[in-house]
């Protein structure tokens, strides 16, 4: 492969990664809020309404794990390309 098919490639997988990340953060986000907010919504602890509570953090952490895993598979795409670290 030349150096600009090899480029193409790696903005390409870095792209799709991207894509699948926030789409698997908007499915499980809407989860969270569909599904397990209704569930827990009424039970209140500390004031604070759990299935409001659960939707929102389940939601940051979800968000954060896709971050923890964008950058592993970035990791292993530089690997993979022979990317320099600067």
């Amino acid at each position: 492969m030349s150096a600009n098919e090899d480029s193409n490639a790696y903005w390409s997988a870095n792209v799709r990664l991207i894509l699948i990340s926030l789409v698997i953060w908007a499915l499980v986000s809407f989860g969270f809020g569909i599904i397990l907010r209704p569930l827990l919504s009424g039970i209140a602890v500390g004031g604070t309404d759990l299935g409001f509570w659960f939707a929102q953090q389940g939601s940051i952490l979800v968000f954060l794990a896709l971050i923890f895993f964008y950058a592993w598979r970035m990791n292993k795409l530089d690997k993979q390309f022979g990317v320099d670290e600067e």
